[in-house]
């Protein structure tokens, strides 16, 4: 009887190693604000990972297809039947994920006799105004956090962070979509070889975390050349949520073409590629 709540926490425990070593190839997901809007970017396999769930909110999500797409479907009929219900401005991310995706995965992951939920998920809102613009991620174990400027997913806290710190040094206070999609993009690079590195360590049965501060792991030319040797067969996903589209839907995807025109030459060639 005294000896159950150890068990409980030894299995949680457990979870959660199992849980980062299903995540540990995941690729990782940016979201960037910019002058009109909000820009979204990863690399898939073929199975989407961004999408629109309500007019001005958009999910990225890196983990199990299938998890993945069940929790997108809940935060669609959540939404859809508050805007009904209620109105359309009563949706918001902090709504949907307080009240409604966040207290599931959760239970999920505590319930140690049930399947947790393999996915890690990103919240993108865009606000009336720029400054209430909003950015949510939400870790598989339920707990979030609400960020402005900037919000990535990465298999691990570190890489999180890293990326993270790399966007904040190379964002102004304005960016334009071009450069907002170049530094998402980069940031993705760096955090999928941050992955790689530390997967490699572990393979090799050195523990230690990869240096945040090796001065290749930012250069620009370097994250290039690991977009150009990884992306190849894969698909590059970009999105935006548009403060100037017209109509209430303000989710866009970028079609290949119109991403090739906004990036930088040296990022050109991975899409070529």
């Amino acid at each position: 009887m005294y000896e159950e709540p150890y068990r409980w926490v030894e299995a949680v425990g457990n979870r959660r190693t199992y849980l980062d070593e299903q995540l540990k190839h995941g690729s990782p997901v940016v979201a960037i604000t910019y002058d009109g809007g909000v820009v979204l970017a990863t690399v898939s396999k073929g199975t989407p990972k961004l999408y629109e769930i309500y007019d001005r909110i958009a999910l990225g999500g890196m983990g199990h297809p299938a998890d993945l797409e069940k929790l997108r479907f809940s935060l669609l009929e959540m939404s859809h039947t508050e805007g009904f219900n209620r109105s359309p401005s009563d949706v918001t991310g902090a709504r949907l994920v307080k009240y409604g995706v966040a207290p599931v995965i959760k239970q999920a992951f505590e319930e140690v006799y049930k399947a947790p939920f393999i996915v890690k998920i990103l919240l993108a809102e865009l606000g009336q105004k720029p400054a209430k613009d909003a950015l949510l991620t939400i870790n598989y174990d339920g707990t979030f956090e609400e960020t402005t400027g900037c919000a990535v997913l990465a298999v691990t806290p570190a890489v999180q962070k890293e990326m993270t710190t790399y966007i904040r040094h190379e964002t102004s206070s304005s960016l334009s979509l071009s450069q907002a999609i170049a530094t998402a993009l980069r940031a993705w690079a760096l955090g999928d070889r941050a992955q790689r590195l530390a997967n490699e360590d572990k393979e090799r049965g050195d523990d230690k975390e990869t240096s945040p501060s090796k001065p290749a792991a930012t250069d620009a030319k370097i994250l290039s050349s690991h977009l150009r040797e990884h992306v190849a067969e894969k698909t590059i996903e970009c999105a935006v949520l548009d403060r100037n589209q017209p109509g209430p839907s303000k989710y866009r995807a970028l079609p290949a073409d119109e991403l090739g025109r906004l990036l930088p030459a040296d990022l050109k060639a991975v899409l070529a590629s």
